[in-house]
């Protein structure tokens, strides 16, 4: 249970950050929707609760179809104006907002932390700070962004980006506002205008950026923020008729049921989903350099990262080795007060239940559970679970192949590099993955034979924001980051110019045209006679 000061410290970081968050008559805070400018609440509701805490915090909206529509006007109104400003004028306001989350960073991670029960390290250090850099990276690449043209010499092709329109983003729960601004970002940079669904797991740092967005005065309509259910709201954004693109990220499951509505409605589609990322580590690393970052990879964010190391795969010289050393490094770590821990709770009771059930699972299949595999004090009323390593499962077992999203790694052994490549691609998905050696050639030539999107040698999660992001397989469709982020919130049109003659050369084109028109004569005469 929360405490009194807890809970009190709780509404009043809610209520200085969300200013436009009302109050019940119970006490309880009430989250409005955020159209068209204004804070519109909603007859029914949805309680949001602090996984740390299994406590609730809050009530939501819970939207329906005719919330969309009212999002939808306002952004369909709004989005002329706001395509036809400069892309100059459009990175000020992206950069007036990184201004904004940058100067409250720190509250950013708090609240971030208290909706996702994560670490506030975490929340404030990687979400919080990744949410100004997302705003500041595609500014910054706005401005670089030169005008495509091609010469021939006869004439002048001219590559025009012009606005989707009106776009819907569906984000998840498990980095909420570091993945809502990931994609808001590039979509007003590009002059559109957005409906977005946070999940209603982790729903308040998006309507925290909603009220930086009214803060800074941006203009009405072009940030919509619709809180609720999947089949409540995700589902109308994307089957809705007026909104052109859908970019959502989540598991594969739902992204199935995106694509089936989206696709037959041509509307743009980027789908990012889930993972079952290997980490490959041959034979030739520095052990003791390696160990800690590969137990980073594993369960950073309590595992809920689609990024995520779930399946270690060790060469087996040294597997007995890396085992051990992972296995100490891992019972070490904390769980507990997200504010101290190392780990912070799941991000809710059911999800623990689920990730308790592959645990069950695996010593069914015949894993062994090295360390973890329990909660840490059946007394802490969150969803806390101690990290695990299992190892001795097959490597097409289910539990070694199904995305899990919790603190679960699986240790595989190798006896070859070909052989760790064909066990890093024996799953249905495609999003990442990690190779570590000493030698940089030997790990690229590993990497480069692994089917998934992103690859990293000797390290993890380092991000270029220009590189492509995106899955193949089951883990996803399109590409994020860069010119492919500007690219999918855009439509291309290609205007082809013919260069005109110079005078000289126009006379000299008439002379010919008319010794042409009397040869034309002469041989139609010469032919009647015959």
């Amino acid at each position: 249970m929360m405490d009194s000061d807890s809970e009190a410290s709780a509404k009043s970081l809610i209520s200085r950050l969300l200013p436009h968050t009302k109050r019940g008559d119970d006490g309880t805070l009430v989250v409005s929707n955020y159209i068209g400018g204004e804070w519109i609440p909603t007859e029914k509701t949805l309680k949001d609760f602090s996984p740390a805490t299994s406590e609730g915090i809050a009530h939501i909206p819970r939207s329906d179809a005719r919330d969309v529509d009212r999002a939808v006007a306002a952004a369909a109104q709004a989005q002329p104006a706001w395509g036809a400003l400069t892309r100059q004028e459009r990175i000020g306001w992206l950069n007036r907002i990184a201004n904004e989350l940058e100067a409250m960073a720190k509250d950013v991670g708090a609240l971030e932390s208290l909706d996702t029960g994560k670490p506030v390290a975490l929340a404030t250090n990687v979400d919080a700070a990744r949410s100004v850099s997302n705003f500041r990276f595609f500014a910054e690449f706005g401005a670089s962004m030169q005008s495509e043209t091609f010469e021939d010499g006869t004439a002048v092709n001219t590559v025009l980006y012009k606005p989707v329109g009106v776009v819907g983003l569906i984000t998840p729960w498990n980095l909420p506002l570091y993945l809502l601004t990931w994609k808001v970002a590039p979509a007003l940079l590009m002059g559109n205008a957005v409906i977005a669904k946070p999940s209603e797991m982790t729903p308040l740092t998006a309507t925290l950026l909603a009220e930086v967005c009214h803060r800074v005065k941006l203009p009405p309509g072009i940030l919509n923020i619709v809180h609720g259910l999947g089949a409540e709201v995700g589902s109308p954004i994307v089957g809705h008729p007026a909104i052109q693109a859908i970019s959502f990220t989540g598991g594969t499951a739902t992204g199935k049921i995106v694509a089936a509505t989206a696709a037959p409605m041509f509307k743009k589609l980027s789908l990012e989903l889930g993972g079952k990322n290997a980490t490959v580590i041959l034979d030739d690393v520095d052990v003791d350099a390696v160990v800690p970052l590969v137990v980073r990879a594993g369960f950073a964010n309590q595992g809920q990262i689609c990024l995520c190391g779930s399946r270690v795969l060790v060469a087996d010289a040294i597997y007995n080795e890396v085992r051990d050393k992972i296995v100490a490094a891992v019972s070490k770590m904390t769980v507990g007060d997200p504010a101290t821990s190392d780990m912070g709770s799941l991000i809710s009771l059911d999800h623990r239940k689920k990730v308790e059930g592959y645990i069950k699972l695996a010593t069914e299949e015949g894993g062994t559970i090295l360390t973890g595999g329990h909660r840490p004090n059946p007394e802490l009323p969150g969803a806390f679970l101690r990290p695990t390593v299992i190892e001795g499962l097959d490597i097409h077992s289910r539990t070694a192949t199904e995305e899990i999203f919790g603190p679960v790694i699986t240790l595989h052994r190798f006896h070859s590099d070909s052989e760790a490549v064909e066990m890093a691609n024996a799953t249905q998905y495609g999003l990442a993955g990690s190779v570590w050696s000493g030698d940089d050639a030997r790990g690229f030539d590993v990497a480069s034979r692994i089917e998934s999107g992103i690859l990293w040698v000797n390290c993890w999660l380092y991000r270029d924001l220009r590189t492509p992001f995106g899955g193949v397989k089951q883990s996803g469709v399109g590409r994020e980051g860069g010119k492919y982020s500007v690219g999918f919130f855009s439509e291309t049109s290609n205007v082809c110019v013919m260069g005109r003659p110079k005078a000289k050369e126009r006379n000299n084109l008439t002379a010919i045209g008319i010794v042409a028109a009397v040869v034309a004569v002469v041989v139609a005469h010469v032919m009647q006679s015959k």
